[in-house]
């Protein structure tokens, strides 16, 4: 086991080098395998921030009709596999070089290590490949579509605290977003994020009012205080930002 730089042609699992070849175009198959029951990261978006390596795992089945060289691989790739995302692949090895083959894969994005762009986050596809033992190779695009998303955060506070029932708290926050060409969080403005409350005693949040940070990332609203209770916002994502939670204030109300 071991891992494979993808697009960098970096020596993986048994020692031996695998050349990538470019992704074949949507519903192309040079033939010799065919790939099944696909999973990347259980359908859930890929969310990398400005640091940290994120881990992805995947799995599918190969179907070879020629021996295999290399373990078969997933990766992403668009614009009709001329651009293929950045990571490093690490694959179980299997015993069947012909026939059928289930490979368990990670796929490791690490920001800090590889010059990731803005403009890489958003829809990928999935393509499936693998190369044989005389040198020729099956590369295929599966139709699946995969969102890589830059991390978002958000912060909170709630004043004054405690104070009287019936008087008004201010709550304030601001969104960011990982930067990956900067490698560091930036305002993320225009963003419509829920306010939400949980009364002390409670399991659960509930959504009071939604509102829309201004172009700095700031969010600022107030409301009625009722009961003592914990007060969070919520930002839900888009197809290239991911979704994210604050940490929560609680306000003692008297």
């Amino acid at each position: 086991m071991g891992k494979q730089v993808w697009r960098a042609v970096v020596a993986g699992g048994a020692a031996a080098v695998f050349t990538a070849m470019a992704a074949a175009p949507a519903g192309a198959a040079e033939g010799g395998a065919s790939f099944s029951r696909i999973q990347v990261n259980g359908g859930k978006p890929i969310v990398i921030g400005t640091t940290k390596e994120v881990a992805v795992p995947a799995s599918f089945r190969m179907t070879t009709t020629k021996q295999w060289k290399v373990p078969g691989l997933l990766f992403l790739h668009r614009n009709g596999g001329k651009d293929q995302l950045w990571h490093s692949i690490e694959t179980n090895d299997c015993p069947n070089r012909l026939g059928v083959c289930d490979i368990t894969e990670t796929m490791y994005f690490d920001p800090s290590v590889w010059d990731m762009r803005n403009s890489e986050a958003g829809a990928w596809r999935v393509g499936a490949q693998v190369r044989f033992k005389d040198g020729s190779g099956d590369t295929d695009d599966k139709g699946m579509a995969v969102y890589v998303q830059r991390n978002s955060r958000l912060t909170v506070n709630a004043s004054p605290e405690p104070l009287a029932k019936g008087r008004t708290i201010t709550v304030t926050g601001k969104v960011t977003r990982a930067n990956w060409e900067t490698r560091k969080y930036a305002a993320y403005g225009g963003r419509h994020v829920s306010l939400q409350f949980k009364p002390s005693g409670s399991a659960s949040y509930t959504t009071v009012k939604k509102v829309y940070a201004n172009s700095s990332g700031n969010l600022r609203t107030t409301v009625k205080a009722s009961k003592t209770g914990t007060w969070r916002w919520v930002y839900y994502g888009n197809t290239t930002t991911g979704a994210s939670t604050s940490s929560g204030d609680n306000v003692v109300v008297k």
